[in-house]
């Protein structure tokens, strides 16, 4: 990934990698692929655009309310709030 969020990883072993991702305005991962399922857990409430081969979506993330994607995801996450934003990324392994 080659986006303007920051990236840090905080956990990786043979099972999971822990990723935690913070967002100042318009802030983006860049394009990615997850070759694994995996799950996010918003640390701070914030709007999001998602660009995908499928066109373009938005989400309002809730702290502490995690979702779901299965691997193949191809996509870039935008922040579009003024503010930080900031989740936790856990990719099953």
């Amino acid at each position: 990934m080659s986006g303007s969020a920051k990236a840090t990883v905080l956990i990786e072993n043979e099972r999971v990698i822990v990723t935690e991702y913070r967002f100042g305005a318009g802030d983006n991962t860049g394009w990615h692929r997850h070759g694994h399922d995996y799950i996010v857990v918003p640390m701070i409430d914030g709007k999001v655009r998602i660009e995908s081969a499928a066109g373009e979506s938005f989400a309002d993330m809730k702290v502490g309310a995690p979702y779901f994607r299965k691997e193949g995801v191809e996509h870039d996450v935008i922040s579009v709030g003024e503010g930080e934003f900031a989740f936790i990324e856990i990719e099953l392994k």
